[in-house]
């Protein structure tokens, strides 16, 4: 399926967080999930680790990042790639939203502390 239409609503929604699927194998891509978070100010980011390669691209609002214990201011504009199995959160400063595309190959998933590596729904 070479174009996907964006969804008219947000697919998923965690406390201060919206994620929007936007290409996932369950929406026609095959080798890598895509999708928009958006991060509310003022709420936690959750600390995670990935088993692969994630890329963020940021389209607005500031945040902070924290990859490997190392915080790292972010805008509009900024590229945040985080390495397999580095300790992660990201979260929204300032007044806004932070809004960003992510990427993440298929296959990919999320571990969160001692947990099991799990696949997050909107890269399903």
């Amino acid at each position: 399926m070479p174009v996907i239409d964006r969804p008219s609503a947000p697919t998923h929604e965690l406390p201060g967080a919206r994620f929007t699927s936007l290409a996932t194998p369950t929406r026609g891509s095959a080798e890598t999930a895509v999708w928009e978070v958006r991060i509310a100010p003022g709420h936690p980011g959750t600390a995670h680790q990935l088993t692969r390669e994630e890329v963020f691209v940021v389209l607005a609002g500031t945040g902070t990042a924290r990859l490997g214990g190392v915080h790292h201011p972010v805008a509009a504009g900024s590229v945040i790639v985080v390495p397999p199995r580095t300790d992660f959160c990201l979260e929204a400063v300032g007044g806004g939203d932070l809004v960003a595309l992510c990427c993440l190959p298929v296959g990919g998933q999320g571990v969160i502390g001692a947990g099991a590596p799990f696949t997050p729904p909107w890269a399903e």
